[in-house]
């Protein structure tokens, strides 16, 4: 059985930061106003039907402050927990590249700016993401690192519509080529346990993200939050949720199927407590943690143990 550095079965993001910056680092999240083209009536309203009233950034820290004062109180967040003086501001919220440039790129300058950042993670969506977007985020990551964050959640086109992602995998990928064209490194978000989606549909999909151009990858359960349009469904329509077991063992399988170099950024969410609904063992994010690690040292399990490459996925 592989173990990492960090005595974790699969390449984690903890271990990754350490190897660029040297030492443990911390991210930040921060909201800088945006929203996205499936809540402002271009392709939508509401949002995908997970998403939180907050973009699925509640923990960011928003409001009428200046991008100083906004790093000040993330960080003031995090200091309990650690005297880390490195941090990587997550721009979570909402769609952080969705807008005019020439008003959000002098946000992210301002941002790795400051001494204490060391590098910048831009959540967004591959639809939002012009040649011109892209050209300045090259030239940012000259200066200090800069990672894009895309939403994918499933290759699944149904299921996709279903929770109305607005645009279809074609899209994923031409945006995919372009940022790698660019050096920028891509983690590509994650959904497990997706309405109507099985087992199967949700191998399918890791198998196709294992053989993707990408840094690295997250996932997460599918929570229901009473601020989602997806809690409305869910009431009127309720539909089976994996339990606890079942989401570490498809999870755990997962991870087997990743190729070594890949990262591990995050293998379980936990949404707001205040708002989650179901499935209330989510919640408890270190736990569920805990149970992960155990089933696969129990089942000998590690990153890149069943990864299949190319070659047997065409």
């Amino acid at each position: 059985m592989k173990i990492w550095p960090d005595q974790k079965p699969y390449y984690s993001a903890n271990q990754y930061y350490r190897q660029i910056f040297g030492e443990k680092v911390y991210k930040i999240s921060l909201d800088i106003g945006c929203t996205c083209p499936t809540r402002d009536g271009t392709k939508g309203v509401g949002g995908c039907t997970f998403c939180s009233a907050r973009g699925s950034g509640d923990f960011a820290i928003a409001g009428p402050m200046s991008i100083h004062e906004k790093i000040d109180s993330a960080i003031e967040m995090v200091t309990s927990k650690h005297s880390s003086n490195k941090y990587i501001a997550y721009l979570q919220s909402f769609t952080n590249t969705y807008g005019p440039v020439r008003l959000l790129v002098p946000v992210y300058e301002e941002i790795i700016a400051d001494k204490r950042v060391v590098g910048i993670s831009i959540g967004t969506r591959p639809d939002c993401l012009s040649n011109t977007m892209i050209k300045e985020l090259s030239r940012l990551s000259k200066i200090k690192p800069v990672w894009i964050e895309l939403g994918l959640q499933t290759i699944h086109q149904k299921t996709a519509d279903l929770f109305h992602r607005g645009y279809d995998l074609a899209i994923y990928e031409n945006a995919v080529v372009h940022l790698n064209k660019a050096d920028i490194p891509i983690i590509v978000h994650l959904i497990v346990g997706l309405m109507g989606e099985n087992y199967a549909d949700f191998l399918a999909t890791i198998d196709y993200i294992a053989n993707q151009p990408l840094s690295g990858i997250k996932l997460s359960m599918l929570h229901i939050l009473k601020d989602s349009p997806l809690y409305r469904e869910y009431l009127e329509k309720p539909f089976p949720l994996l339990d606890e077991a079942t989401y570490i063992k498809w999870v755990a399988e997962a991870i087997t199927r990743m190729p070594e170099n890949m990262v591990i950024h995050r293998v379980t969410g936990d949404g707001n407590r205040k708002n989650l609904v179901e499935p209330k063992w989510s919640g408890h994010k270190r736990h569920v943690l805990t149970g992960l690690l155990r089933y696969m040292k129990e089942h000998g399990l590690y990153q890149g143990l069943n990864y299949k490459g190319p070659a047997a996925c065409s």
